[in-house]
């Protein structure tokens, strides 16, 4: 199975308005909650690409029995770490008249160190079983920059890790086959910014030199890029009619990518799929409720170029 494992899960609120207003009261033609998140939507994603699929997350409070409703209808084998404190709230604002996303986010709740404790061994039973990991999400208050390097230790499957900062250097000691910031998140995490493509190119190299397998940096509508310690590729996805909901493409690609390792695809067609993935979550509502046929379909447009650099 395919396990996404984080401590940072959301309950999502999405709202859509015809045109919103600063400042002023604002009716949502239309609403919607789901279980969100990157854990999450990474689990969601590699479900609906076909699975099996498991997740493992610190959760708690009021909307513990919405996420565990959801987890039912939705059949997705779970494992929680209850906490003390509540699952954060978080709510995306969908302004149609002018395409622009607003989201409103919640930090993760801090963690106990029993509730840590927990976690890591939970993980070091349930990652036993898989056959891909997926370490993702941001840190609470109270977690250690090498938390995410801890569970590596403790994983001998391949993982992908989408993190950023000093908890993505700090695992990359344990060598991830795979590690996936977005370009913003690369800048944070080589302390640069990263104005040029070459610059770009040298930070995802230096993440190659210090154990990442492939970096596979997103940034937006613009190319993917993929490297290696000895190559470079850059994929230009196809163009989308129409965008409904970009929230969640980043984690649609860490799922997608879990899913394709787990099948054997080698990483340029991984790479692909999980553009693929992400174009394919642009057309949904609720986050990460991909479809395999057409993620194929639209994988079968993205252009790859492989670069000398």
């Amino acid at each position: 199975m395919i396990l996404s494992a984080g401590l940072t899960p959301a309950w999502q609120q999405i709202l859509v308005f015809d045109n919103f207003r600063h400042g002023e009261v604002n009716r949502a033609r239309e609403a919607a909650w789901a279980a969100s998140g990157k854990v999450f939507n990474a689990a969601l994603a590699a479900h609906h690409l076909g699975g099996p699929s498991m997740v493992l997350a610190a959760v708690g409070g009021p909307p513990l029995e919405q996420i565990n409703s959801e987890f039912d209808v939705l059949g997705i084998n779970r494992r929680w770490i209850e906490t003390k404190a509540a699952t954060r709230v978080c709510t995306t604002i969908l302004d149609r008249a002018t395409g622009t996303v607003t989201e409103l986010v919640e930090n993760g709740c801090p963690m106990s160190s029993e509730e840590l404790d927990l976690f890591e061994r939970a993980y070091a039973e349930e990652v036993a079983r898989a056959k891909v990991a997926v370490l993702i999400g941001s840190l609470p208050t109270g977690a250690p920059e090498d938390f995410y390097r801890r569970l590596l230790e403790k994983t001998s499957c391949p993982a992908v890790v989408d993190a950023q900062g000093e908890p993505l250097l700090a695992a990359l000691n344990c060598k991830p086959l795979v590690v996936k910031p977005n370009r913003e998140e690369l800048g944070q995490t080589v302390g640069r910014p990263l104005d040029d493509d070459d610059e770009f190119v040298a930070a995802m190299k230096s993440l190659n030199k210090r154990g990442a397998g492939w970096v596979v940096v997103s940034q937006g509508h613009h190319p993917v890029w993929l490297s290696s310690a000895s190559d470079t590729f850059r994929f230009h996805p196809p163009t989308i009619d129409e965008v409904v909901n970009p929230i969640g493409c980043g984690d649609a690609m860490a799922g997608a990518i879990a899913w394709a390792i787990r099948e054997g695809r080698q990483m340029v067609d991984a790479t692909k799929l999980a553009i693929a993935a992400a174009c394919d979550n642009l057309a949904q509502l609720l986050p990460c409720r991909l479809d395999l046929k057409r993620v194929e379909q639209i994988a079968a447009n993205v252009r790859v170029e492989k670069l000398a650099v």
